[in-house]
């Protein structure tokens, strides 16, 4: 039949590599490395970033996820960074170690920060900084390393920084500008650099070599540096330098600039407190190209002299003049500043301005006058025709008069915040036709007088908030069409009707929380006309509702584009509901905020019309239950704060079928045991907050204890300080401090009996394949022929054939051209040959069965390759079944090939039959091959007694 299937390799080869698996698998357990839980002491995570600030750590925690990627660890009490402590960081961007105690960073503390971009050491003790301090951070972008009293360093402290685009090394005592040449010469992509406060007393560009440097912004403040001097091009694309320093002397520093070209591209100077003499004013306008010039204190330099050197400069265009005790501003101050577009006169004592102060500078676009003893808008800052931006904040103006702005036709944002305005007038925006931002926060107005009727056509941004209205009356904003932010929140109003955001069509966000609405419901159709609006703050106020009812005109029916609606804090002391169309016509609401109010019930029909939400908050009430209905609208929820309502359990969570729920914070409850069905029913959790919760130390929760400790997904706050609060003997001790043990049964010896028996039972298997196979393969084809020979062995159908063939097919040739011609041809016999006879389609092993059952004879042609033959072994095994169990002499054996019995000790029961049987040899016919084939015609002739005949067949031995 077919030809066997051969080995590809040895057995010796073979037992080897399964022997190698074997010992892979005994050692696998090697590789089990136990985890830590995600529940984080004293620790939070939030959007990838771990927040352990402000927690008394004396070290860096040991727990936090090596994927975060944000790592805020300021102000504790850390005094020593490890190289173990941030181990496998290779994620992480940012890492915030300020305001510690930090005075030792060992070797390769940073080494496997390969990501990280910024790094901040602020506040700490370092004093010196070592060799290769910062090495791995080959990414880092950004280090501060202010305030750490740092005397020396060394001059390879910085070499690994090579991407660094950002030092700040302020408040320290280098003293020397050798100390920050060691910095520059391994920070090839440095730009920003601050030394300020550093006890420099000098700065000559000498000390740093001739070598250029790509500093674009460079920090000298602070330092009381006597002498500046350059004299090379160091600081070729320097464009902003600050070096101000209040001196405490009369003595004007001393500049000293070789070469016109060295600063040229210093766009942006700050001289401020500096005392300025003459000389030092031929060297600003002999050697800047200013824009931006910021001159702030200069208490002890003639300050109108300084303005009008600095407006000769032909760039500058901008003066900054903050902090000058100035009283009175003067018309000459500016009357040479024809090229400034920018003043900024904040935070001086100004009462008084000359009229024609501002008329000079032209094109002046901004002034600020913020934080003056201005008790009016002063008549200067009218008929500025180029004004687009006008700050009078932080003043003590009283009134606004309809003059007050005139002529201000391009201004677009006025600033008059924390004055002490009690009123407005009709008239007095009039001119201000392009203003699109008006900020009167922090005033008294109680009236507006139809101030937003009109004028304010191009007006975008409102802000009217803690002031003291009490009303807004219908059509007040009507005159304010591109209206898209208004800011109503922290007055007195109490009042509001149908028409009182009337024409704010275009609005965007609307803030009223923080007033006394004190309203039986919202008045009917109040904001049908914000058909665009976003944001709606309805906060602190006393809106309320005595049923859940639905509402024949819903309040939000028309704003289908709102996503936000703050509804926190209404009602607080008095019962409340909600009518179960509250929220109709919010399709697109992703926020819903009803913290702090007292209601009793929420609607089941809710949440129907806010497919979209994603973030609810409910905490705070007197809710004592939620139905899974409740939530079944909004199964895109992914934020749920359940928080105060004294619900028995978490189980409504199990059927509300929240799949994409994320953060769930569920605090101070009357809950005790947490199943694992609820956990279950929230695949997509991440944060989960409990705290002040009581928990019951039994087995109750025995899975949610070891999940807490275990799950890798979800960040359970704050569960190291969860405590027990039942039964009485446990009261005080910490959840995961409660031995579980007695719960379950051991695990761990389970889990070391289970591995021990496969890896034995594996063995086993692997030992019997290798060297018991053909045992195993005859035993089965044995008992598959027993089988067989039961089906049969009561059938007495006639013979169909003489005799059966069995052969192997690369034997094929012999049977054709010999064995055929002769038993068939000339001796008359009938044989039946699998490639002739057998029916097609049928099953091969059915077709062998029914050929030699129905054949008297079965004749084996055996060669080498018939033997390894596993088809040819099927037949011979059913063969000698029949030959045995009906006790006929069925079988001839007839070898084309001479098999020592030696070889033939793999085949077990050819070997046997062979000690008790006569068979045919081919080879040995030699020169007599007649007598082979009458031997053979004989054996085919004599009846299937076993007991007759036998004397025909010549007996050969191998």
């Amino acid at each position: 039949m077919a030809p066997g299937v051969k080995e590809d390799k040895t057995m010796k080869e073979r037992g080897s590599e399964y022997f190698k698996l074997i010992f892979l698998l005994l050692n696998i357990s090697s590789f089990v490395v136990p985890v830590t839980g995600y529940y984080l002491k004293l620790c939070n995570i939030n959007h990838d970033k771990a927040k352990c600030a402000n927690n008394n750590l004396n070290s860096v925690p040991q727990d936090i996820p090596s994927t975060v990627k944000g790592f805020d660890l300021s102000d504790n009490i850390i005094s020593e960074i490890q190289a173990s402590n941030f181990k496998n960081f290779s994620v992480l961007t940012q890492l915030e170690l300020q305001r510690n105690r930090i005075s030792k960073i060992g070797p390769g503390a940073f080494a496997d920060l390969i990501s990280l971009k910024r790094l901040n050491l602020n506040n700490n003790s370092l004093g010196k900084l070592g060799d290769d301090l910062f090495q791995g951070l080959i990414n880092l972008t950004e280090l501060n390393i202010n305030s750490n009293g740092i005397k020396s360093l060394e001059s390879t402290s910085f070499k690994s920084l090579t991407s660094l685009t950002f030092l700040d090394i302020s408040n320290n005592t280098l003293y020397r500008l050798t100390n920050v040449h060691t910095i520059l010469q391994h920070l090839p992509t440095l730009q920003d650099l601050s030394v300020k406060s550093n006890d420099l007393t000098t700065f000559n560009s000498a000390e740093l070599t001739n070598s250029s440097l790509n500093v674009t912004s460079l920090d000298l403040s602070g330092n009381p540096i006597a002498v500046f001097r350059i004299t090379a091009n160091v600081f070729p694309n320097l464009t902003w330098l600050i070096i101000h320093f209040p001196s405490s002397s009369k003595k004007p520093m001393e500049w000293d600039i070789q070469n016109k070209t060295f600063l040229s591209r210093v766009s942006t100077l700050d001289i401020s407190a500096q005392i300025i003499g003459n000389d030092a004013m031929k060297t600003l306008r002999e050697n800047f190209n200013l824009k931006i010039l910021k001159m702030n204190g200069m208490k002890h330099t003639q300050l109108t002299a300084l303005i009008n050197v600095s407006c000769s400069i032909p760039s500058v265009s901008t003066l900054q003049l903050r902090d000058n005790n100035l009283l009175y501003v003067k018309a000459q101050f500016f009357h040479l500043c024809i090229n400034i577009t920018e003043i900024d006169l904040s935070r001086n004592k100004i009462q008084n301005i000359s009229e024609e102060a501002f008329r000079s500078p032209r094109g002046l676009t901004i002034l600020s006058l913020r934080q003056n003893k201005l008790l009016s808008v002063p008549a200067a800052t009218r008929n500025l025709p180029t004004l687009r931006e006008l700050d009078l904040s932080m003043n003590g103006i009283k009134t606004l008069e309809c003059n007050d702005f005139t002529n201000l036709i391009k201004l677009r944002e006025l600033s008059l915040n924390q004055n002490l305005i009690s009123a407005l007038k009709g008239c007095v925006f009039k001119d201000l036709k392009r203003l699109e931002v008006l900020k009167l926060q922090y005033n008294k107005i109680s009236e507006l007088d139809g101030a937003f009727q009109k004028y304010l056509p191009n007006l975008k941004q409102l802000q009217l908030n803690l002031n003291e209205l009490t009303a807004i009356d219908k059509g007040e904003f009507e005159g304010l069409q591109s209206l898209q932010n208004l800011a109503l929140d922290s007055n007195k109003i109490n009042d509001l009707t149908n028409g009182s955001f009337l024409g704010l069509w275009n609005l965007t966000v609307l803030l009223l929380n923080n007033n006394t609405i004190n309203t039986e419901g919202l008045p009917k159709g109040l904001f049908h006309h914000l058909i665009n609006l976003k944001e709606l703050d309805l906060s602190d106020n006393k809106i309320k509702y005595r049923s859940s009812k639905t509402l024949t005109d819903p309040p939000f029916s028309k704003l289908s584009h709102l996503e936000t609606l703050v509804f926190f804090g209404n009602s607080r002391h008095v019962k409340s509901f909600l009518p179960s169309n509250f929220l109709q016509g919010l399709t697109n609401l992703l926020f819903f905020n009803i913290r702090k109010v007292q209601l009793v019930s929420l609607h089941k029909d809710t949440f129907t019309y806010t497919p979209k939400l994603q973030k609810l908050d409910m905490s705070a009430s007197d809710l004592r239950d939620l139905y899974p209905e409740l939530f079944y609208p909004i199964r895109g929820l992914e934020t749920l704060y359940i928080s105060g309502l004294n619900l028995p359990s978490l189980d409504f969570l199990i059927k509300a079928n929240l799949t994409k729920l994320e953060f769930l914070q569920a605090r101070k409850n009357q809950y005790s045991v947490y199943s694992e069905e609820v956990i279950k029913s929230l695949p997509a959790l991440r944060y989960l907050d409990l705290q002040s919760n009581s928990f019951t130390c039994n087995c109750d929760n025995f899975w949610f204890r070891r999940w807490v400790v275990i799950n890798k997904q979800t960040q359970v706050y704050d569960a190291d300080n969860f405590v027990c609060n039942y039964p009485p003997d446990l009261k005080g001790v910490k959840l995961l401090d409660f031995d579980d043990r007695f719960c379950t049964v051991d695990t761990e010896f389970i889990y070391f009996i289970s591995s021990t028996c496969t890896i034995l039972l594996f063995m086993l298997v692997s030992f019997t394949y290798h060297f018991l196979r053909w045992q195993l393969v005859y035993a089965y084809y044995l008992f598959q022929a027993l089988l067989v020979d039961l089906k049969f062995k009561n059938k007495h159908a006639p013979s169909q054939y003489d005799a059966f063939v069995s052969y192997n097919t690369n034997d094929e040739p012999w049977v054709i051209r010999e064995l055929l011609p002769k038993l068939e041809g000339e001796q008359g016999w009938r044989l039946c040959l699998h490639h002739r006879d057998f029916e097609p389609g049928k099953p091969i092993m059915d077709n062998i069965t029914d050929a030699i059952y129905g054949s008297r004879k079965t004749i084996c042609v055996i060669s080498r390759r018939y033997l390894e033959s596993e088809w040819c072994s099927r037949e011979i095994q059913v063969a000698s079944f029949r030959l045995f169990d009906e006790q006929k002499d069925v079988l001839i054996l007839v070898f084309l090939e001479d098999i020592p019995i030696a070889q033939l000790s793999p085949y077990y029961r050819m070997r046997k039959m062979l000690k008790r049987r006569t068979y045919l040899s081919w080879p040995r016919a030699g020169e007599h091959p007649e007598l082979f084939w009458e031997k053979l015609r004989q054996a085919l002739k004599t009846r299937e007694d076993p007991g007759e005949d036998r004397f025909l067949l010549t007996v050969d031995r191998p």
